[in-house]
């Protein structure tokens, strides 16, 4: 493993294979370390890592406040989640990219072609999360952090972390920095001595803006059905990974191709080799 510091918050990565770049966020919600792509539901299944990278160079990264990167207590909004991949990829050196995310890592893929068109060569998202039961749940998660934090402060959230050690989605009151909280003790300091008014304004916020609609989140209509990158879209189904939220970015891709393939038959077999003749039709 190596590390980065992108915008100011390190950042854990690992460079797979060789030939044209992927640029992986990962899946697994609010845990969204790099080794979800080998051991989270149907990744563990399809065992993509065991194949993309034989034909290109796969970059898998912990998200920001997820795994082994580190974070920093802020509104953070879709555009936070690009600035770190576009920055590892500046760091790298490369300047263009194939873009893929897993549940919500789709969200942040199709943020960063939103945002940096001309740095994505296409956006390949897999089982992207939506649907009306998936914003009820994470405005829940968010709600119920807020209610420990007024019941037992922010020192007792971060006894709560580093008792239980649990991320965010797993258990959610320790809130959406406890990976931080519990891999940096000077992180941990500082942060139960903020100002817990601002601290609550800003989680509600979080809330508010990220989960923002019944369908995949992360870019607006409008600017989604303006972008000409070639997409690929896998459908996940259920309450997390609604299939309407999947055909929701095949219809606003103008350029999206839709696996018409239920999850359960998304196989090792058949899922790798669909994504590789996906990108090895496109123009060079």
């Amino acid at each position: 493993m190596a590390e980065a510091l992108i915008d100011g918050i390190r950042t854990r990565y690992e460079v797979l294979g060789d030939g044209p770049p992927i640029l992986m966020y990962a899946p697994g919600g609010f845990d969204a370390a790099l080794e979800k792509w080998r051991t989270q539901g149907v990744y563990e299944r399809v065992k993509l890592l065991d194949h993309l990278p034989k034909k290109h160079r796969c970059i898998v990264f912990d998200r920001r406040e997820c795994g082994q990167s580190g974070g920093r207590v802020e509104p953070i909004t879709w555009a936070h989640y690009v600035r770190q991949g576009k920055g590892l990829l500046e760091h790298l050196g490369i300047e263009r990219a194939h873009v893929m995310g897993g549940c919500m890592g789709v969200s942040c893929a199709i943020a960063f072609g939103v945002m940096h068109p001309q740095a994505t060569l296409s956006l390949l998202l897999w089982w992207p999360v939506g649907g009306a039961k998936y914003r009820i749940k994470a405005h829940q998660r968010f709600a119920e952090h807020l209610a420990y934090v007024g019941a037992h402060g922010l020192d007792g959230a971060v006894a709560h972390v580093q008792k239980e050690g649990k991320a965010f989605n797993a258990d959610a009151r320790g809130g959406p920095w406890a990976s931080v909280i519990r891999t940096d003790p000077a992180f941990a300091r500082d942060f139960s001595r903020q100002d817990a008014t601002r601290y609550k304004e800003i989680v509600a916020r979080m809330a508010k803006t990220l989960f923002d609609r019944d369908t995949s989140p992360g870019a607006e209509p409008e600017e989604l059905l303006r972008l000409g990158i070639p997409a690929l879209v896998v459908p996940g189904r259920d309450e997390s990974h609604a299939t309407s939220a999947a055909r929701y970015l095949e219809e606003c891709l103008p350029k999206s191709q839709y696996w018409d393939v239920l999850p359960e038959q998304q196989s090792e077999t058949n899922a790798p080799a669909r994504l590789l003749e996906f990108l090895a039709k496109l123009p060079m």
